[in-house]
């Protein structure tokens, strides 16, 4: 792990870095200039698409920050939490398929019920039995059981529900409730897993704990392609409802229109009635789709700003300071009293819960939810990455890193291809060269993540924006009086 970045008491000496605020500014400066060139050079709806996307890679940065930054948890499995995020979009916003509840439903809950009791019962015996071989054959007697019973009832729900319109539905439905409120649900799904993951994992060595919850994430997206009846598995559950307006209402709405017309009124004046009319129409429709956008942008900026906040608050509140120090020095951290597996389980499952709210409101904004898209290339590798180049430990350089390299991911493809055909351009249109390396310039994103990576661990290791120490300055020894 880096070393931070110590700041003294004193300050404006030569040789010192940079101040950290000064420096967020001018990052966070260029990372808008780079946007604004985005919509200037290419179009404004693009520019907030990728500020959407910008904005909840930031919120997933932050939950990673707050698990390896706060309490040094190697955590690689983040797209199963940020798919349980997903999951809950569709279990609130969609509404219930009462055919498929009368197919299956009975039998489904009768399943749960079996399930639950066996826990219950295996957990008792495990807790009011000797150790030995009793206590050995009776739970595996009751698990065995439990499954069989479980089976019994599930089995059958589980055909009759993806027997209904498996084209259309398939599946249960959800609760019918706004989709909002499903990113608070997504956290508590991803918090529930952190805990049940914590439980089993959280002891384990830094190594093992990456293997264990890489594994547990390809669990949990296996069982999310596999069970139709939950999710639709991998025919996907599109037509998601939205918290923001659809586009073709707005291109209906008359205080829209209006508000469109009063903005281009010079412009629509030197046109001819018929020019104006068709002109119009265009600026509504290019008007709605940038008015989504921005609300989708408000509420998600909205969510980025509460959850920063209140990230800087505890990593600044005795909590934080107690994490730090078992980050840098559990056995220490021990020594002196603090429980450092119940604090690892409590950081994990909050940083767990801040993915989960990250995994609801993308596919909030998608619209749809496709286990298949959910990779470690973009939902844990991209994550690391921008926590790694912002400034593990540093809640301003999580979200600096979700912009970055969010922004470097989407426009290295596009420059790549302008690159390479201006560097071919003196080839022949057809010519095998050329046209190998105008396939292949899409494949420059992760040579150039790579690159970025390296430069950032090789010239400033803490990240873009490093963790930095407070540590007052102690008081120079007052000076003795020479003895008369």
């Amino acid at each position: 792990m880096s070393q931070p970045q110590i700041q003294s008491g004193q300050s404006g000496q030569s040789g010192q870095p940079m101040q950290p605020m000064l420096r967020a500014s001018l990052a966070f400066a260029v990372i808008a200039a780079l946007l604004l060139l985005v919509g200037i050079g290419q179009s404004w709806s693009f520019a907030l698409a990728i500020v959407n996307l910008c904005l909840i890679s930031a919120i997933m940065a932050l939950g990673v920050n707050i698990q390896w930054g706060f309490g040094g948890l190697f955590n690689v499995g983040i797209m199963g939490f940020a798919a349980l995020g997903g999951v809950a979009a569709v279990l609130v916003s969609k509404p219930p398929v009462v055919a498929a509840w009368a197919a299956g439903g009975v039998n489904l809950l009768l399943a749960a019920v079996c399930c639950a009791v066996t826990i219950a019962l295996a957990t008792l015996l495990y807790r009011r039995m000797r150790k030995g071989n009793a206590r050995l054959l009776c739970m595996t007697a009751v698990i065995g059981l439990g499954v069989l019973a479980m089976r019994y009832f599930y089995t059958p729900a589980v055909g009759a529900i993806e027997a209904v319109q498996p084209s259309q539905y398939g599946y249960l439905g959800g609760l019918g409730l706004p989709i909002i409120f499903s990113w608070a649900v997504g956290g508590l799904f991803a918090a529930a897993a952190a805990w049940v993951v914590g439980r089993v994992a959280l002891g384990l060595r830094a190594d093992y704990l990456a293997i264990a919850t890489l594994g547990i994430a390809e669990i949990i997206i296996a069982f999310l392609k596999n069970e139709d009846w939950l999710t639709r598995g991998v025919k996907n559950v599109t037509g998601l409802p939205r918290p923001v307006p659809y586009e073709i209402d707005l291109q209906q709405t008359p205080w829209f229109i209006h508000w469109v017309q009063q903005r281009n009124a010079a412009e629509l004046s030197e046109l001819s009635p018929e020019a104006s009319g068709e002109a119009l129409r265009a600026l509504v429709v290019e008007a709605s789709s940038l008015f989504v956008k921005l609300c989708y942008s408000g509420l998600f900026a909205a969510v980025l700003a509460v959850i920063l906040a209140l990230s800087i608050t505890a990593l600044n509140s005795p909590w934080g300071r107690m994490m730090r120090a078992i980050r840098d020095n559990h056995i220490a951290a021990n020594c002196m009293g603090k429980h450092i597996t119940a604090r690892h389980r409590q950081v994990f499952i909050l940083g767990s819960a801040v993915v989960g709210i990250a995994g609801a409101m993308l596919t909030t904004l998608d619209g749809q939810f496709t286990p298949g898209t959910y990779n470690p290339l973009r939902f844990t590798f991209l994550i690391w990455v921008m926590v790694i180049v912002g400034g593990s430990g540093n809640n301003l350089g999580a979200v600096l890193g979700g912009f970055l390299v969010w922004f470097v991911w989407i426009e290295v493809e596009p420059a790549g291809l302008w690159l390479v055909d201006n560097a071919t351009a003196w080839l022949h249109a057809q010519h095998p060269v050329r046209v190998h390396l105008l396939a292949s310039a899409q494949y420059m994103r992760l040579l150039l993540m790579g690159l970025v990576l390296l430069l950032v661990m090789r010239f400033s290791p803490g990240g873009i924006l490093p963790e930095v120490v407070r540590r007052r300055q102690a008081p120079a020894p007052a000076e003795r009086k020479p003895a008369e």
